[in-house]
């Protein structure tokens, strides 16, 4: 089995060391670059092809969710996972909107930050324990861009696919929505699928915010 390929970006050299000397130690993982700004990530994203990205998100000439965009707008984008020690809600929903597949604070144990970049790879999140609950509870505290216009965007989805979403952003497992609406978990997965395409998203927590902001506009109308 090939080794999934990481590319290191973070501004600062003793934080990259670090990170090299965490990884370096899983032997099913290859760290095929470093940068020390957003440029230079984007650059080595598109010449290395990394299976995963380490993004720092407060970095020179170009920040972290700026690299995120320009790197998830490649032809064939690696997984991004946000590793910061700013774990500010704005920060949060800016990277995830930006493409990010996790988010991470630098306190984040060694061993867990291995298994994230194998997640990611395998495209399956990975948060910092408190993150994903801030996510959840910032998008539905979020108003609704206006309350005349209600958002439509889960219109598009079957009742089914509706359903599955729901529990998504309720912080289901596909095993527990599974289990609540007596299908199959490869069922769920489809219908999951099937959500991100039809709401343009690339994973779980996207769906959950898209969803929760979709309910939220409701509500207000």
């Amino acid at each position: 089995m090939k080794p999934l390929r990481v590319l290191l970006t973070d501004d600062e050299p003793l934080i990259r060391a670090g990170l090299r000397l965490i990884l370096d130690g899983a032997p099913d993982i290859e760290i095929v670059g470093e940068a020390g700004d957003g440029e230079a990530a984007v650059r080595l994203a598109a010449q290395l092809h990394p299976d995963v990205v380490l993004m720092d998100i407060r970095m020179p000439v170009l920040s972290g969710i700026r690299a995120t965009e320009r790197i998830t707008a490649l032809a064939a984008p690696p997984r991004i996972i946000v590793l910061t020690s700013f774990d500010t809600d704005d920060f949060i929903l800016s990277a995830l909107r930006a493409g990010a597949s996790g988010f991470l604070l630098k306190d984040t144990a060694p061993d867990v930050l291995v298994s994230a970049v194998r997640d990611a790879a395998q495209d399956s999140q990975r948060f910092s324990p408190t993150v994903l609950k801030r996510i959840v509870a910032a998008a539905a505290a979020v108003p609704p861009p206006s309350a005349r216009v209600p958002d439509t965007r889960l219109e598009v989805l079957s009742e089914r696919e509706r359903e599955v979403a729901e529990a998504v952003a309720r912080g289901l497992t596909n095993t527990e929505i599974s289990s609540q609406l007596f299908v199959s978990v490869a069922t769920v997965k489809t219908h999951i699928a099937n959500a991100f395409t039809k709401l343009d998203v690339t994973n779980r927590v996207q769906l959950a915010v898209t969803v929760l902001e979709a309910l939220r506009s409701a509500e207000a109308t």
